[in-house]
Parts: structure tokens; sequence; C-alpha cells
């Protein structure tokens, strides 16, 4: 396994904090990221802090049981579900939980993101499906959003917001942001008062593309 670098990880996790704040993914001190140094090393944003305005010392490092090993601020109590994420794959080096407003309103709705009114989301994105809900920071919603980590690319959090994953900070990020833009498109095609998704052969064709793409994952089963 070749791990991230410690340099590129901390530019890219603050970079990425500035894109969810300007965006509207998170608002306040809401969100958060982190990513593997190692197997036994991650790097995260800490609590307390708007990931708009971090800065690369503020990062913490943290061992996979959750202790702080270098940082003099606290880590986010949404750890344990970056922990339990990455204890599912060795291959999964980074995470990025957020509220984008529209896939958290179908996360407070309890519906998934499981039809394919787009192409890139069919090749791409894959279904998003909902972990339950649980109390936040707690070990059932860790465990929770990490039970789809193996066969999907992110989830929505019921009553909560989104998490997405990757092989680095920005393919994480861009997973985030494909979960909000289905969302966006889900949203205005019930506005609109149509229901018109790609036939079950044209996404079977769509499938076709995927191992090109290195995506090796079921990513579900659309409606």
């Amino acid at each position: 396994m070749i791990y991230l670098n410690e340099k590129t990880v901390r530019r890219d996790i603050v970079e990425a904090g500035r894109r969810l704040y300007m965006r509207g993914f998170v608002c306040a001190n809401d969100g958060n990221l982190s990513a593997r140094l190692s197997s036994d090393v991650i790097i995260a944003t800490p609590s307390g802090v708007s990931k708009g305005f971090m800065t690369e010392d503020m990062l913490i490092k943290l061992d996979t049981q959750g202790n702080v090993i270098e940082g003099t601020l606290r880590p986010s109590s949404e750890i344990k579900m970056h922990l339990a994420i990455y204890r599912q794959s060795p291959d999964i080096l980074a995470v990025c939980h957020a509220h984008p407003p529209i896939s958290t309103t179908f996360a407070a709705a309890g519906v998934a993101l499981d039809k394919a009114f787009l192409q890139e989301t069919a090749v791409s994105l894959g279904v998003v499906p909902i972990a339950k809900y649980a109390m936040p920071g707690s070990d059932e919603l860790a465990n929770s959003a990490a039970a789809f980590c193996l066969e999907y690319h992110g989830a929505l959090l019921e009553h909560h917001g989104s998490v997405s994953w990757g092989d680095s900070v920005m393919q994480a990020l861009f997973r985030m942001e494909s979960i909000e833009y289905t969302a966006t498109i889900t949203m205005h095609s019930r506005l609109l008062g149509f229901d018109r998704t790609l036939t079950k052969g044209q996404i079977k064709d769509l499938m076709t593309l995927r191992p090109g793409l290195g995506i090796t994952a079921n990513l579900g089963e659309f409606k």
C-alpha cells in the first residue's frame, strides 16, 4: 500500500475544508475530514474550528484507536466514524463528512439517492444509501456508516448529513460534491413532476464503463 504524503495531505485537507465552506456544504464549525498517513496513523481536522478557516498546523495526528499523537486541538467527536470506515478497507485513504443542504434534506427524510437520472451518477457515483439514525459521535453511528464503505462511494446519515470516502482527500471531496449534485437533480426532477430515469438497459450498458475507470465496487442497484 502506498500511503499519502503528509505535506500533500495537510495541504489538501485545508483546501477541501475551504471548498466545503465556500460551497455551503458546512456551516459554523460543522464537518470533518481525515486521511491515512500509514496503516496506524491518520491526520484529521480539529473540533471547534471552521473548515473554511483552518491552517495546516491546526490538524491533528491520531492513531487508529483515536489517541492524539500530535497536535494541540481536540479531534472531532465524529472521528469514530472515520476510524470505523478505515478499519473496513485498507484501500480507503480519506474520509469527508459534511452537511450539504439538499442531500442532507434527503437524509432528514430518510430517502436514499437510488434513482439514476444522470449517466455520471450511474457510472461513477452509484446509489447513495441511508445509514440509519444514531447519536452523533456514537459507536452506533460509526458502525452504521462503515457498513456501506465496501460497496458504495458514500452514504447519507439519517437526520444528519453525508459521508464519502476515497483514495485521496480530493477524491473523497469530489464524491461529496457528486452526492450533492445528484441530490439536487433528484430534487429538481420531483419539483418538475417527472421521474424519467435511465432505463435498466441503459444502466447495464453504462456499467461496462466502470472497469476502465478503475471502479470495482458494486455501488448498489438503482430503482
